[in-house]
């Protein structure tokens, strides 16, 4: 991964940065690539935040998650980087990303990152 990836993701103002909400993303397509076997893995992501002074741009949130459908990369280290740059970009008050990838030789993986100001 690159510092391009994280270029990818754009915010816009909060309009309610006095007032605690959650936001939740579903995104059931995403997609990577196992770097031991080169195989194709596939999962669905669930971001849970609370927005602080800005959210998180839909439309590039999906072309960031796009860049990774030829990344080879643990499940582990890409859910984490995932969080990781969704925070540097969107700066929220507390979020949760959940990684549900689906079985692969009759064993699936979730994994699930927090991150709190």
């Amino acid at each position: 991964m690159n510092q391009n990836f994280r270029d990818t993701l754009e915010s816009f103002e909060n309009q309610f940065p006095d007032r605690d909400y959650i936001i939740e993303i579903f995104c059931p397509e995403f997609t990577s690539v196992c770097p031991k076997t080169g195989q194709p893995d596939f999962g669905s992501l669930t971001f849970r935040y609370v927005p602080d002074k800005t959210c998180v741009e839909l439309k590039s949130l999906k072309l960031y998650l796009h860049q990774f459908r030829n990344e080879g990369i643990f499940y582990e280290h890409v859910t984490n980087a995932i969080l990781d740059d969704f925070v540097s970009v969107v700066t929220p008050r507390r979020a949760t990303l959940i990684a549900k990838f689906t079985p692969r030789g009759g064993i699936s993986s979730v994994i699930e990152v927090n991150y709190e100001k």
